[in-house]
């Protein structure tokens, strides 16, 4: 199994594919809109518009697992990025990222590249860069800020 084995449904309710971002480099992403690192979405737009056109894309998955810092709706999430960060980038909609109930694409991310200390996911805002061919190549805590990801994005972009 790989990660364009998943599928996730978007902010908009519609079922899509990781299969469908085959062949570029992403950045898989837990977020919320409550959260001290929230301000990141403006980094991770800011990495997604600097990249796009090279085949990069950040997907954000919001999770209110921690903190309940994500109450609101799909409509409210989506709504609260664009006014406040600009966000164009893909979101999908809430998920759990830990736990029994873990979307099973996050389940697989965390079997790839555990934490440190911690296997699961420990926050909002903790990151998995994925190569274009689908292999998880590195995991960012939550305090990585999404400008301190650029070298490791451009070194795959070359590869």
């Amino acid at each position: 199994m790989g990660i364009y084995d998943f599928k996730a449904k978007t902010i908009d309710g519609h079922e899509q594919s990781l299969a469908d971002f085959r062949g570029q480099t992403l950045l898989i992403v837990n977020t919320a809109s409550g959260c001290g690192f929230t301000p990141q979405y403006k980094g991770l737009e800011q990495l997604y518009e600097t990249y796009k056109d090279r085949k990069f894309t950040v997907l954000g998955f919001p999770c209110n697992q921690f903190g309940k810092q994500e109450s609101g709706s799909e409509a409210d999430i989506k709504s609260f990025c664009e006014m406040n960060f600009g966000v164009k980038f893909p979101l999908f909609a809430k998920i759990d990222v830990k736990g029994p109930k873990a979307h099973p694409l996050y389940q697989y991310l965390v079997k790839e590249k555990p934490g440190f200390i911690f296997k699961d996911i420990k926050w909002n805002f903790t990151k998995f860069l994925v190569d274009k061919d689908g292999r998880v190549v590195k995991r960012y805590a939550p305090t990585v800020k999404p400008e301190a990801i650029t070298a490791d994005i451009e070194k795959l972009l070359k590869g």
